[in-house]
């Protein structure tokens, strides 16, 4: 099977396997903030989940550029297998401790790496350029629909099979996606001048990706001001689940509010697919992280149920539009032989960035914020933000949707980042429309 009914296939199964993701990661994010009343080891699991990336992110997409890119993908899934099995030892054993769940997130992220760059860089072989907006947006839709569900379930999942079950059924889904792997056929590109031009040995292509971007300013100007929004956003979205618990103070509120908020993002997926976003399609990136962040900041603000749902489901609504049209934009401008080691430096700018977010954002709610709430000097917030549990991580939430909106202004003020697609010429693609 190839084309596009290869491309939802992969879709599908990627679909699977984040459910069985987010149904773990929840469930083990509840038994640890309940035995630790902290969010820091919360952040923490986060950051050695993205901290791989800054290493092996490179080599990663030299890699899916040389070799099969469906041989890569099956590969980092019986790597999660083999993870998540060892976590599920240590759990079922009663021998857990903390730095297990943050090896198993590091390996974990070692496979995220591995497999991110192959299955990006087979977008471009599996879809047309004609689809591509909205094969985009759909892929968008994966996640969001995981965590649509996965909060729904989780609660209940952890009263009932607890850690164990939902690792067990994890592991299952990467059994799945697995079984999917085998049925598709990824093609090769054909190699390009650019490609051809950067022929080097694996070690040397490890840096190819950034060497293309630098030569083309327009493209790692607007790379670097996504990466510089996601440093705004990240600390207090990771920051999520404490925020939601503390402000609510009820596990069974969370799961309805976490999967409420995911909807979000699904119905967003849905609406730019539907759509296809502007032309230029800068125009849905800019305007879209601008609305993440008034929503954000309004998240921030709420105070009761019914407003941090609504908010931060208009904040995850606005993801889908810039993350597709993001990778349109990029797809359109990299050649298919080079995209493996773009996206694998993509990835890796990123990697640089995230991981000081989540780094952040647990001691910066523990030991700032959420202390600040009991000190005279809160009086000058109390009005904006409240005074109660959860006050403190709500003024972060603020902070960084406000800083998020002035750097889109600054952003679209900037020639080189508002006009990228009229200054760089699109580059034809061969994917297969069957």
């Amino acid at each position: 099977m190839s084309g596009l009914r290869a491309y939802y296939l992969l879709v599908i199964a990627q679909a699977v396997s984040l459910l069985g993701s987010q149904l773990a990661a929840l469930t083990v994010s509840i038994d640890i903030f309940k035995q630790t009343g902290q969010a820091t080891p919360v952040a923490l699991v986060a950051f050695f989940s993205v901290a791989p990336a800054m290493v092996l992110s490179g080599l990663a997409g030299a890699m899916a550029d040389r070799f099969s890119r469906r041989g890569i993908m099956l590969a980092a899934n019986l790597g999660f297998i083999a993870t998540n099995s060892l976590l599920l030892l240590s759990y079922a054993s009663g021998a857990f401790e903390l730095w297990h769940l943050y090896t198993a997130a590091f390996a974990n992220g070692l496979f995220v790496a591995l497999e991110r760059p192959a299955f990006q860089a087979s977008i471009a072989m599996l879809v047309p350029d004609s689809h591509r907006d909205r094969a985009n947006a759909i892929a968008q839709m994966t996640s969001p629909a995981a965590g649509v569900i996965a909060p729904a379930l989780a609660g209940l999942l952890y009263a009932l099979i607890g850690v164990v079950g939902a690792l067990t059924l994890n592991i299952s889904s990467f059994v799945l996606a697995i079984v999917a792997l085998s049925l598709v056929r990824i093609p090769m590109p054909a190699e390009t001048d650019a490609g051809r031009a950067m022929r080097a040995s694996i070690w040397r292509q490890y840096f190819d990706g950034f060497r293309f971007l630098l030569q083309r300013p327009a493209l790692i100007s607007l790379v670097g001001y996504i990466s510089v929004a996601n440093l705004l956003i990240n600390p207090v979205i990771v920051l999520q689940v404490p925020y939601i618990l503390t402000r609510l103070n009820s596990e069974a509120t969370l799961g309805l509010v976490m999967g409420i908020v995911n909807a979000g993002a699904t119905l967003g997926a849905v609406a730019m697919g539907v759509w296809g976003g502007t032309r230029p399609r800068i125009h849905t990136v800019l305007a879209g992280i601008a609305f993440e962040g008034f929503f954000l900041a309004l998240g921030g603000l709420s105070r009761d149920p019914a407003t941090i749902t609504a908010s931060l489901f208009m904040f995850m609504f606005a993801i889908p539009f810039v993350n597709a049209a993001a990778i349109s934009i990029l797809q359109a401008k990299v050649p298919p032989d080079l995209q493996g080691r773009v996206f694998a430096s993509l990835a890796q700018i990123a990697a640089l960035f995230t991981p000081v977010a989540f780094l952040m954002a647990g001691p910066l709610a523990d030991r700032v914020f959420e202390p600040a709430v009991h000190t005279p000097a809160w009086q000058t917030f109390s009005w904006l933000v409240g005074a109660g549990a959860g006050a403190g991580i709500g003024l972060m939430f603020v902070i960084g949707g406000a800083l998020t909106i002035l750097l889109t202004i600054a952003a679209y003020a900037l020639p080189i980042i508002r006009r990228v697609e009229a200054v760089l010429p699109d580059h034809r693609t061969t994917a297969q429309a069957a």
